[in-house]
């Protein structure tokens, strides 16, 4: 037989087995392209000036670069370790291992460089609707074309080629390594020696768990208080780093064996066949996997997280436009309002105007304030606090001797608490006031960025206390008050035209002149492309990862044929096996995926309030959709057991 046809006879007889591996090169593939194509596609000319683009898609290249050769390389190790027994009747019928090596080298050729132009060819074809997907998450008015881009089909093949090479050369270092007896004992060969559960894989396992426990204790604390210092943010940071991933690895390399082996031992070593398939095998499977497991899972908890929190930014981008701007627009000057409203009446627009003074003075709020990231340095108590009237708000009116704060968001909550009741005292530069404190409402009365007191609340006074307060610090203090302005659009519908009126006569370039519509537009565009690169890098991760894992359960599967064989001729059904498989499958994808799901979860929560005003909703989207994406694997997976089920006897 020639040697072609021998290559010809290998590739049919592996198809169904490379039919996964050969989908996910090339959904790898297709990513990269289209990815690559971003960055010289000429309608990507909308976003110059407006979001970093460029910069972000080729970080985003170089991640999908290192995602895609630990993928291919890991898979490639399993395939060959599959075909051992095939390398080692070549040799013994008298082929050298270089020639072994080049029906190696021509079938995963073959198979590699018809799935690179098959990705290219899928990436070309979608590299529109990406573009059209980014254009809408980041509210781009432009057309996007079809267009093939030379650079970045050369790129994607040096690329490829350099993966394909580096695929060779570890195929080739395990052919000159192993003989022909170790290759035959290659799949035979168990994974791990089983043992009995020793006191220090007791301890280890416990340490793991408490490992975990601490580093999610510590970022949920890490802005608390206790830790107020660049210096110690950073130590506790690393604290939480080193605790959560290595114990995350003891929990993959004891804590499960151990939890098992105390569910076994509850069972008094009577298991029933579902246990056996299951926690059985998962107590000396994972176990070898750990080091597997710990990366999937330490960046299954990356991804989610940078998605989660991309999000949040993005779902919370109009909240935020609403505490920046305290209505449609607002403006700093009455010129400017003024030159607004003139054209609006031209335009027969409907709107209503809100005017109010800001003017700022110094107060003692120690009674009421634990400022614990606030590092002031001044000689007393004192700290600049803006203030307002409650004549400018008809929906508030305060007595004399009262005092409340206004406008407040959950970051500003985690590094200052301030009480429900007290008492402040106002200062101007004669004038001392002596005041009850009410409460602070959420709200924000007037735009945020007229607060010019560092991060403080607004404080709404009674009229006779701030004119009061108004002549001693104009006067003697030399300070003018600062006048909002905002104007509410009556009619929604109207809203977009007022919004073009307001950028064509530049009010918008002027410092503190701001659109609602137009600042959400902005941070959308801003967010919108980091959930694009985050959730396509989340997406091919999600899918390598997923391979590998339904590899390995291929790998085990082959491995466990002879003992599915044995127990079909002990009496044992068809639907025995399959429920005790499903449970596996539920431990072996569910676990990572679980585990994966809870760090982002707690790495979200301790610091989603620096990203947006929603925690909840966007994150638990997030999770849902990968997760139902995640299970997809794990079902591939028991179709696959199912088969060999199937073909055990």
């Amino acid at each position: 037989m020639k040697t072609s046809h021998l290559i010809v006879r290998n590739l049919m007889k592996n198809l169904k087995n490379y039919a996964l591996y050969v989908f996910a090169l090339i959904l790898t593939v297709t990513f990269y392209f289209a990815f690559v194509t971003l960055q010289y596609d000429p309608s990507m000319d909308a976003t110059s000036g407006t979001i970093k683009g460029e910069a972000g898609i080729r970080a985003g290249t170089v991640l999908l670069i290192v995602i895609a050769a630990v993928f291919l390389l890991y898979a490639n190790s399993i395939f060959i370790k599959r075909r051992s027994n095939e390398i080692a009747l070549f040799q013994l019928i008298g082929m050298s291992k270089v020639e072994v090596f080049r029906i190696l080298v021509t079938e995963n050729a073959i198979l590699y460089f018809g799935s690179l132009l098959a990705g290219i060819g899928v990436g070309f074809s979608i590299s529109k609707l990406m573009i059209m997907i980014l254009f809408k998450i980041t509210g781009i008015n432009a057309i996007a074309s079809l267009h093939f881009s030379i650079e970045a089909f050369t790129q994607t093949l040096l690329v490829f080629s350099g993966i394909f090479v580096l695929v060779i050369l570890r195929n080739w270092l395990f052919i000159r390594k192993q003989s022909i007896t170790s290759l035959f004992q290659v799949t035979g060969s168990t994974e791990l020696k089983i043992t009995k559960m020793s006191i220090w894989q007791m301890a280890s396992g416990l340490l793991g768990l408490l490992l975990v426990a601490t580093g999610y204790y510590l970022s949920q604390e890490m802005f608390s208080g206790d830790f107020v210092t660049a210096n110690s943010l950073f130590l506790i940071m690393i604290l939480i780093l080193f605790s959560v991933i290595i114990g995350t690895y003891l929990f993959y390399k004891s804590s499960v064996s151990f939890i098992f082996y105390l569910l076994r031992k509850k069972q008094n070593g009577y298991l029933s066949i579902r246990k056996v398939l299951s926690l059985a095998t998962m107590m000396f499977r994972m176990k070898s996997n750990a080091l597997l497991l710990t990366v999937i899972t330490t960046i299954t908890a990356l991804a989610v997280a940078l998605l989660c929190l991309s999000y949040i930014t993005y779902y919370s981008s109009e909240q935020n436009a609403h505490n920046m701007v305290a209505g449609d627009f607002a403006f700093v000057t009455t010129e400017d309002a003024e030159s607004f409203t003139t054209v609006l009446n031209e335009e027969d627009i409907d709107y209503t105007l809100r005017q109010a003074e800001v003017i700022q003075v110094m107060a003692d709020l120690s009674d009421i304030l634990d400022a614990q990231f606030v590092e002031l340095e001044l000689e007393s108590e004192d700290m600049p606090l803006p203030i307002t009237s409650d004549e400018f708000f008809g929906d508030i009116e305060l007595d004399s001797n009262e005092t409340m704060f206004t406008g407040y968001n959950d970051f500003m909550q985690r590094i200052i608490t301030i009480s429900d009741s007290g008492f402040l005292t106002l200062k101007g530069n004669e004038v001392t006031i002596d005041q009850d404190f009410i409460g602070l409402e959420r709200q924000y009365i007037v735009s945020s960025y007229f607060d010019f007191s560092g991060g403080m609340p607004l404080a709404v006074v009674d009229q006779t206390v701030y004119a009061q307060l108004k002549e001693d610090v104009i006067e003697d203090l030399q300070q003018e008050h600062m006048l909002f302005t905002g104007i509410n659009i009556e009619k929604e519908a109207d809203l977009e035209k007022s919004n073009e009126i307001f950028l064509s006569l530049q009010l918008g370039d002027r410092d503190g002149n701001e659109s609602r519509l137009q600042l959400t537009e902005q941070d959308k565009r801003g967010s919108g492309l980091y959930i694009f690169i985050v959730g396509f890098l989340g997406l091919t991760f999600l899918v390598t990862s997923g391979c590998v894992l339904y590899f390995k359960q291929v790998d085990e599967s082959e491995e466990e044929k002879n003992s599915y064989t044995i127990l079909r001729k002990l009496g044992f059904t068809k639907g025995d096996l399959i429920s005790g498989i499903w449970i596996k499958q539920l431990f072996n994808f569910g676990i990572p995926l679980v585990v994966g799901l809870l760090h982002s979860y707690f790495a979200v929560k301790s610091g989603w309030f620096l990203f947006g005003t929603e925690l909840w909703k966007p994150m638990a989207i997030v999770m849902g959709l990968y997760a139902c994406f995640y299970s997809l694997f794990g079902i591939l997976s028991v179709l696959y057991f199912r088969k060999v089920i199937d073909d055990s006897l």
